[in-house]
């Protein structure tokens, strides 16, 4: 079994955290950090979904590993943006 964790934007990623996730969370924090959102309360949440590790910010933005190993980063205001 495997448990998650939490951990503050800005701060270093649980060190079990796939690479190319670590990647993506550092890339979604420089754009947050270049558009000047205040993240300061903010926090990232690991969690495992069958055996899989997924990560969400708590805007939404979630990051998850596909079938070839790669991040892929879902941003809940791509939807609204497209509408």
């Amino acid at each position: 079994m495997q448990l998650g964790t939490r951990w503050n934007v800005g701060a270093v990623a649980p060190s079990r955290l796939d690479e190319a996730l670590v990647v993506a969370v550092r890339q979604v924090e420089d754009e947050l950090s270049a558009e000047s959102v205040d993240t300061a309360a903010w926090g990232w949440t690991l969690t495992y979904l069958e055996g899989k590790p997924r990560v969400e910010l708590d805007d939404g933005t979630s990051i998850h590993l596909d079938d070839a190993g790669r991040a892929q980063v879902t941003n809940p205001d791509d939807a609204a943006e497209e509408d």
